[in-house]
């Protein structure tokens, strides 16, 4: 199970809105075939594994193991739960159920139904683990959420207005290696969340330039649409989601959603992700947006970057009502991982 959980990784970043799966198939306590799920709409992990058999005749006394359940739908792809049928496949082991609705149970009932042994619950919690993302999204109808911003030495994440930068440029807080870390993290996460003053200020263009990965979906809080078309978030190469209060027309890439931000944001920005069927989320915006999540409980995950530069005034960044973090060192930077037991 452990390879199977270490195939599924290589997906990560590529399979959604699928969850990450690897599949190792084993005959006389010999691995004869392994495989993962590339990308949605390519063959699931089961069938990869099954695939690379070069002997299938050893299937029917083989054992079969993997980290999710096989499905048992029609969905871009046939039920895995029917090949591993198909195959002669009589044993099968599994990490954790599937969630899905589609699923939840459904695929080792198939293969128990025609007298296939399966054990369920095979390092679940590791299983699970790999999964956070599928599993928050179907369990708690919300994507995962992860708290990302730097900050100074002495708590600032920006300086004050009048020592900013006019030019549309980043003041950088952190180093080299740290902002590596981020581009990582953007090819990890389905989309990434601004607000209006950090791109006015900033103009970035939340992309994965420094990291090999798909760019993520961006999504703009933008509440009177201030924002001019000519700012690098709008330049429709990646799907861009505004949130606002003001109806705008859609347009190739870029989506308008309306908000009401008289009642909590947060929450509201929560169901507009679901419904783009978005299973996480970096939240990179300003303070007053990375508050909101804290103040509401909707967090999973912060990462929190810390340079040695100091500012003497300037935008106070917030504080992370937790105590389990973990931390590492990036040359002259900290990074501090913190996970939300509260949830």
């Amino acid at each position: 199970m452990l390879r199977c959980i270490q195939l599924a990784k290589n997906g990560l970043g590529t399979t959604y809105p699928n969850p990450l799966v690897g599949s190792v198939i084993v005959h006389n306590n010999i691995i004869i075939g392994e495989g993962w799920h590339y990308s949605a709409g390519l063959p699931h992990a089961e069938v990869n594994a099954i695939n690379s058999v070069q002997d299938k005749s050893l299937l029917k006394n083989s054992t079969i193991y993997v980290n999710l359940e096989p499905c048992s739908h029609y969905g871009k792809t046939p039920p895995c739960a029917d090949l591993i049928i198909a195959s002669g496949i009589k044993k099968v082991v599994i990490g954790s159920l599937d969630p899905n609705p589609k699923v939840a149970g459904r695929g080792v009932q198939k293969l128990m139904d025609v007298g296939c042994d399966v054990r369920i619950g095979i390092l679940e919690q590791a299983c699970n683990e790999l999964n956070k993302r599928f599993f928050t999204f179907h369990r708690k109808r919300r994507p995962f959420i992860v708290l990302k911003w730097g900050q100074t030495a002495n708590g600032f994440m920006a300086p004050s207005k009048q020592n900013r930068n006019l030019e549309k440029k980043p003041v950088w807080i952190t180093n080299e290696y740290s902002r590596q870390l981020v581009h990582k993290l953007r090819a990890q996460e389905q989309s990434i969340l601004v607000g209006t003053t950090t791109v006015m200020h900033d103009n970035p263009s939340l992309t994965t330039r420094d990291w090999y990965g798909s760019s993520p979906t961006r999504v703009i809080i933008d509440r009177e649409l201030l924002l001019p078309l000519d700012v690098s978030v709008f330049d429709k190469t990646v799907k861009t989601i505004v949130i606002t209060e003001k109806i705008a027309e859609n347009k190739h890439n870029l989506v308008f959603e309306i908000a009401d931000f008289s009642e909590k944001i947060a929450q509201q920005i929560c169901d507009i992700l679901f419904r783009h069927s978005i299973q996480s989320v970096i939240i990179e915006g300003g303070s007053k947006t990375l508050q909101s999540f804290i103040d509401s409980n909707l967090w999973d995950e912060a990462h929190i970057y810390t340079g040695s530069a100091t500012f003497e005034e300037g935008l106070k960044a917030p504080v992370i009502p937790s105590s389990n973090y973990s931390e590492e060192k990036l040359k002259h930077d900290l990074l501090q991982s913190f996970i939300n037991k509260t949830i």
